[in-house]
């Protein structure tokens, strides 16, 4: 098939996100599909220039990082960076023709804001909600350009598990939503026999603002975290996380190590780099995803999976979906964060393994992906 697959790598200017992109475009290209990449930005681009540290309009910024992310995995030529001003990387017109040929388009995290005639060419579309929880309540609560571009695609997926079920008070906007998990290619995410001794994360302290639905709040990780602050006092092990969002006091004030995210994500290998090279990740979710309990689970999660690194936690519901105990841990409070750390470190090649094999059974690429492509073109 011909498959267009839609991001935000330029906007986002982090390697976080371009691999979250690239697992898809490689992945499906494993299988054997015609696979492109497409971000447009709508009437104009505004992203962050981590360089200069300033908000820039100019186009060639965004495009030049969307070339550097993805054609030294061999997609030269056939990628695309636009908005209503212009467009970077293959030609206007040769890309049109692919959408004319298109199979499926597919959009991963936002919908396509300005909507073109030729996204009406590809025979299907189908959006993935990796937001689960601040995407439903915000077609709850009528954010039009959301609601509308979802609406055009014929199947919607999500991150979350369990979404829909009758115990998570998150809405079935827009839905039904099927379920579904970040994939991995693991030829490109190898197992790592680096250990720094530490155990680590990347996170973003706050993106976007709360969400309120039904009385209640739903915030980020400002929210979540502080109930983790005393976890490096508590135990021997030692604690990085890769912070932005937050003055890095935030963490380094109660015994945490802070690196710079936007540093550690300048590029996809940088960021890969610092993940092969922990001892294991510590994950706080947003509070959302656990208030909710819609089983959220994390691109980045997949990629220390991948790597042979255990990955303890916080319980999102997830527990009920996946296999948990051996390579992925969970916890629900510091004192069980404290016996999660103790117990991967009392038996901690047992659970590397474990984390590789939780990959290659249901994370893979080549697990993932059929059964997307199979439900997205039904």
């Amino acid at each position: 098939m011909t498959i267009i697959v839609a991001g935000t790598i330029g906007r986002s200017g982090l390697g976080g996100q371009a691999w979250a992109v690239l697992q898809y475009l490689l992945g499906l290209r494993a299988l054997g599909h015609d696979v492109f990449y497409l971000e447009d930005c709508g009437e104009s681009s505004w992203v962050y220039n981590w360089h200069i540290n300033e908000w820039t309009a100019e186009l060639d910024y965004p495009a030049a990082y969307v070339r550097d992310c993805l054609e030294p995995f061999g997609f030269a030529g056939r990628w695309i960076y636009r908005t209503n001003e212009g467009a970077f990387g293959m030609p206007l017109n040769e890309f049109i023709e692919v959408c004319s040929a298109a199979d499926l388009l597919i959009m991963r995290a936002v919908p396509l804001w300005v909507w073109r005639k030729e996204y009406e060419r590809p025979k299907r579309r189908a959006f993935i909600d990796v937001d689960p929880g601040f995407t439903q309540i915000s077609i709850a609560q009528g954010d039009q350009g959301i609601a509308g571009g979802i609406a055009r695609c014929e199947r919607k997926f999500t991150v979350g598990q369990r979404i829909g079920t009758s115990d998570c008070p998150v809405p079935a906007e827009a839905g039904p939503w099927i379920p579904t998990v970040p994939p991995v290619f693991l030829a490109d995410w190898p197992i790592s026999e680096s250990d720094n001794g530490i155990f680590t994360s990347i996170i973003r302290w706050q993106g976007f603002r709360e969400a309120n639905f039904n009385g209640s709040a739903y915030g980020q990780r400002d929210k979540q975290f502080p109930k983790f602050f005393a976890l490096p006092k508590l135990t021997a092990q030692s604690f990085c996380v890769a912070l932005m969002g937050t003055k890095p006091e935030t963490l380094t004030s109660h015994g945490w190590e802070v690196a710079p995210g936007e540093i550690i994500s300048r590029t996809p290998q940088s960021y890969r780099e610092f993940i092969q090279n922990s001892r294991a990740e510590f994950s706080v979710p947003k509070h959302a995803y656990v208030a909710t309990r819609g089983g959220w689970f994390s691109d980045r999660s997949v990629c220390y999976l991948a790597s042979g690194r255990p990955v303890l936690m916080e319980e999102t519901g997830n527990s009920d979906c996946l296999t948990t105990g051996e390579g992925l841990l969970t916890f629900r409070d510091l004192n069980e964060a404290v016996a999660g750390v103790k117990t991967i470190n009392s038996n901690y090649a047992k659970h590397c393994c474990a984390a590789r094999k939780l990959a290659e059974q249901f994370f893979a690429t080549e697990k993932v992906l059929p059964k997307f492509l199979e439900l997205a073109m039904t």
